[in-house]
């Protein structure tokens, strides 16, 4: 008679276990969904701050990349114009006029003007504001490049920056990131921009103990990615803070080139139109030495890199596949040319003084 005793005793244990297992699978559960949904505020919070930065630092880009375009077509025009109506005073006049400006400066002059021409005739009908954010990026890397291997600046600067920047939006930023064109590989590098992607899902397994164990998994990702968000809003915050400068150093002395331009297509309309050309030739050769001045600290701006290129031993800069090779940090992130950038803009407001 004890057996029904002993048989009710165990399956009283047995649905104590059984409750044990269901209040503890439930806690397990309940955890797992508070880990997850402070894991999703926090990601989509830092998310927020790091979307607000690419923003802010892809329409400085962009902003630049079309200032610097626009400077290099007038340079172009400038030199077409000034060239002509130099002719024209030779012709009219007695000994040749050249004017007293170094050629290598004015090669450069010519190089950026080619160059531009060239990445502009790449990218058409592709839409400009990408375009114009990775020349802001690549432009000045790919002069350099072009100086060092002693390729012609037109060539690297106009397909091979072209194809580059091509390369660094395919491989870093429009990848499943979907973070724009500058919170991709041109400005943060491939290593940090790819960990940082949504959480997909933000589910877990059906089962408590692995539904735990998955929202904890996630935590990582989440405390991860975020770490490296952190860091790639600070690089984008510092990467913008020296796009500023540059652009506000370029527009000032734009305008300053602009005001030589003006007055240079102003005589070249009066000549059209019949006037005496020895009557201001001594003016014109003015304004063309002095735009030819101010073209050059714009083109020594324009061309200084914004990131840092790696070079070889023989101090040649390093490209591979079309693409320079720029230094990273130990972060992964590309290493912002600071030091050049700073004595590039401290020289041309000193060397710009005369025009002021």
């Amino acid at each position: 008679m004890a057996l029904p005793f002993i048989l009710a005793g165990a399956a009283v244990a047995a649905a104590s276990f059984g409750a044990k297992k269901g209040y503890d699978g439930y806690q397990d559960k309940s955890l797992a969904n508070d880990i997850l949904e402070s894991a999703k505020s926090d990601y989509e919070n830092d998310k927020k701050s790091f979307d607000k930065a690419n923003e802010r630092t892809t329409k400085s880009l962009t902003q630049l990349g079309e200032l610097q375009l626009k400077v290099g077509e007038d340079f172009k025009e400038f030199r077409t114009i000034a060239d002509k109506l130099l002719e024209k005073i030779n012709q009219a006049g007695s000994k040749d006029i050249n004017i007293d400006f170094p050629q290598h400066k004015l090669d450069k002059i010519d190089g950026l003007a080619l160059s531009t021409t060239a990445y502009l005739g790449k990218v058409a009908g592709a839409g400009i504001g990408g375009a114009a954010a990775a020349y802001a990026v690549y432009g000045g890397v790919m002069a350099l490049a072009a100086a060092s291997t002693g390729t012609p600046i037109a060539a690297l600067s106009g397909a091979a920056a072209y194809n580059a920047t091509m390369a660094a939006i395919g491989g870093g930023s429009l990848a499943a990131g979907g973070f724009g064109m500058a919170g991709g590989a041109m400005v943060l590098g491939g290593v940090v921009a790819a960990p940082i992607m949504a959480i997909a899902g933000w589910a877990f397994a059906a089962h408590a103990e692995e539904a735990l164990s998955d929202a904890r998994k996630t935590r990582d990702e989440v405390d991860d990615a975020i770490s490296k968000m952190t860091k790639g809003r600070s690089q984008l915050n510092k990467t913008r803070g020296y796009v500023v400068q540059i652009k506000t150093e370029t527009q000032r002395l734009y305008e300053v080139f602009q005001t030589y331009f003006d007055s240079l297509k102003a005589m070249d309309h009066l000549i059209k139109t019949g006037a005496n050309i020895d009557a201001f030739s001594d003016d014109l050769i003015q304004i063309i030495q002095n735009g030819y001045q101010v073209a050059a600290i714009l083109t020594d701006i324009i061309t200084t890199p914004l990131f840092k290129p790696k070079f070889d031993e023989n101090g040649k800069v390093i490209i591979k596949d079309n693409i320079v090779q720029i230094e990273t940090d130990k972060d992964g992130m590309q290493v912002i040319n600071g030091a050049a950038i700073d004595a590039t803009l401290a020289k041309a407001q000193f060397d710009s003084k005369q025009f002021n």
